[in-house]
């Protein structure tokens, strides 16, 4: 039996869900696990929605002092081969890859990154996107957010009718306290263990991101902040977002 808050609040905006073509915009590869791995696999499950994930950045150049995409080559086509692997983990629908330089984003006009997400928008015809928390410590993380809420202007023919952020695991929670950006969830989706371990198996096939406990990224913690918002919603484990728009 769910428990009565899930019952009777987030069972609802899980069904508003149902059947929705949905895409998830992130910066880097394995950051669309981090953020709602578990969710993606319980949706497409239990909710049949049609995933599309979008990777704007190469994830890995800025381990160098300058930009040297030879110097990466090998690197760089390891992991793109672990982004189909951690996708088939996970189960989501399709993804599309881009090469925007790794913690550069800040170089890159913003202009440039909105007209990758509008191309996507129209190719997929989503109503309902994730994406970072515009707070995050990382740079690449704000800038896809800023894009995303710039490419979804809610002008009268615009499709999406929801914005939903998600967290990013040494991302969100390292940002200054000072910062006014606080990440805070107002909107929850209750998942099992398995959908959790799909979760951390698709992390795991990134080799290049793999960490180990105590590192937020770690197999470990995912499972601990996991239970943490299982805790906060009176539920085993949980993911935990913050609405930005909703329309109805």
């Amino acid at each position: 039996m769910l428990p009565f808050l899930e019952a009777k609040i987030f069972l609802p905006m899980l069904e508003s869900l149902r059947s929705k073509k949905i895409m998830i915009v992130v910066a880097h590869p394995d950051d669309e696990l981090l953020g709602l791995g578990a969710s993606m696999n319980r949706l497409i499950a239990e909710y049949g929605v049609n995933t599309h994930v979008v990777i704007l950045g190469e994830g890995v150049t800025s381990r160098a002092d300058k930009r040297d995409l030879e110097l990466w080559k090998k690197q760089l086509v390891l992991h793109r081969q672990n982004i189909h692997q951690a996708q088939a983990a996970v189960g989501y629908h399709s993804v599309s890859i881009h090469d925007f330089p790794d913690n550069r984003f800040d170089e890159v006009g913003l202009l440039d990154i909105i007209k990758v997400v509008e191309k996507e928008k129209k190719d997929f015809d989503p109503e309902i996107i994730f994406t970072h928390h515009g707070g995050d410590l990382n740079v690449d993380h704000q800038k896809t957010f800023e894009s995303v809420v710039t490419a979804c202007r809610p002008m009268k023919e615009e499709k999406v009718k929801g914005i939903i952020t998600f967290e990013t695991p040494s991302g969100t929670e390292w940002r200054a306290s000072s910062d006014p950006r606080h990440f805070i969830p107002n909107f929850f989706v209750s998942v099992s263990e398995a959908n959790v371990l799909a979760k951390i198996k698709g992390m795991e096939s990134y080799e290049l991101e793999r960490r180990d406990y105590p590192h937020p990224r770690s197999p470990k913690a995912l499972m601990i902040q996991s239970q943490r918002w299982g805790v906060a919603i009176g539920s085993m484990y949980a993911e935990a977002f913050c609405l930005i728009r909703g329309v109805l």
